[in-house]
Parts: structure tokens; C-alpha cells; sequence
């Protein structure tokens, strides 16, 4: 960078509009990465390498690499409100499909968190808007548990965990994955819930592996 875009940014930085310190912290923190490795930015813009794809809540207090104490450029990341996987919403699906094609990911997280504004809008009845369009999918699922009688079928727990149940199983019949299962590629699905209140992520089902792994190929 030259002296007069550098000066020219830091005249840009003295207005703007009360985050000056946001910038600030930013030049802390890289200084700060520097400090420790001198080419770890340099690693970032060459490549990026991750083995998780992390689709979770648009929520800001579940920071996935905060969560899995990992380091920037390790975790690919989808996030959206109430953690959906949906085939055919272009945002998730584009994502998925590079996490997979070309980042070669070996881990699919869905994790959800305890304390979901968009599961407690589910059980509130939230519909015509695009939050309840978007939430309709759990809606869904909250239907279907509810006709069961079950007597947790109102807690936000419960509906929480049935979510992320559900969304690892719309994974595995994504075409996406589905393709890349019959190309055998090593690629696991899992499910967890974050807890807000301690920190821990909890497994809500076995992982998910690929049905098609290790079987003999037709010959050509």
C-alpha cells in the first residue's frame, strides 16, 4: 500500500461515524496475528484449506471458530436465522456446493443453540412476514411433534434439537451431498446443539456417514 492510500484511509477512519474504534481494534488484532506468525495472513490469501462446514444460526452469540476454539480459515461458514439446511434457497445451496466441490470439506457441522429467537417466533406463531416465511420448514416440524401428544411439545429445547435432527437429515438427501457420496468422497454429517448458558456443544445423533464410502465401483 502506498503512503497516500494509507493516508487517504485514515482520513476515511476519522469518520466514521462512531465505529473508529471497530477499525482500531481490527488493526490490534492483526498486529496482534502478525506478532505471533509473521505469515499467517500471507497463508489465508493463498489458499484455504477447511475440513468443517459449519451451518449455524445467524445468532451473534455463536461464533463458530470462537466455539471450536479454531483459528480464522478453518471452518467454512453458512449461517442463517434458526440454522436451516434447505435445498434449493440459492444462499445455502451455493455455499454448500463449494464447501464441497471445491473446498473438499470433510465435516458438515448443523449447529444449533439453545435460546433461538427463531424457534421461540416458530412456537409464537409467527407467519406473513419473512421471518415466518422463512421459519415455515420448523413450523412444519412443531406441527408434526405437537399431533404426538408429547408432553415437551411446546419447549423451545425440544423444538431446538428436533430442528437440527431434521436439517442433518435434509443434508443427507441433498443432492448436493448425495453426489458427492456416489463420488465417494469422505464427507460426515453431524448434528449439535450450543449451549448458551455453559458453552458445550451437544451431539443430538450419531454422525451421519457416506452409505456409498468403501463400495466396490462398477467396472467401466
Amino acid at each position: 500500500m502506498t503512503e497516500a492510500a494509507a493516508g487517504s484511509h485514515d482520513s476515511l477512519e476519522e469518520g466514521e461515524g462512531g465505529l473508529a474504534h471497530l477499525l482500531q481494534s481490527n488493526k490490534t488484532w492483526a498486529a496482534e496475528w502478525n506478532g505471533r506468525d509473521p505469515t499467517f495472513f500471507h497463508r489465508l490469501e493463498t489458499q484455504q484449506k477447511p475440513r468443517y462446514f459449519w451451518v449455524g444460526c445467524s445468532d451473534s452469540r455463536v461464533p463458530s471458530t470462537q466455539i471450536l476454539d479454531l483459528d480464522p480459515g478453518e471452518v467454512f461458514v453458512h449461517r442463517n436465522v434458526a440454522n436451516l439446511a434447505i435445498a434449493g434457497d440459492p444462499s445455502f445451496d451455493s455455499a454448500l456446493q463449494f464447501a464441497v466441490e471445491s473446498l473438499h470439506v470433510e465435516h458438515i457441522l448443523v449447529v444449533g443453540h439453545y435460546g433461538c429467537g427463531g424457534i421461540q417466533a416458530t412456537l409464537d406463531g409467527r407467519q406473513g412476514d419473512p421471518i415466518g416465511d422463512w421459519l415455515a420448514p420448523i413450523h412444519s416440524l412443531h406441527q408434526a411433534y405437537a399431533r404426538s401428544g408429547a408432553a415437551d411439545r411446546d419447549d423451545p429445547d425440544t423444538l431446538c434439537e428436533h430442528n437440527v435432527i431434521a436439517q442433518v437429515e435434509a443434508l443427507a438427501a441433498n443432492p448436493i451431498v448425495q453426489a458427492a457420496w456416489q463420488q465417494q468422497a469422505d464427507l460426515t454429517l453431524h448434528g449439535w446443539v450450543y449451549g448458551l448458558a455453559d458453552g458445550l456443544l451437544r451431539p443430538m445423533r450419531r454422525p451421519v456417514r457416506n452409505p456409498f464410502r468403501f463400495r466396490s465401483l462398477p467396472s467401466v
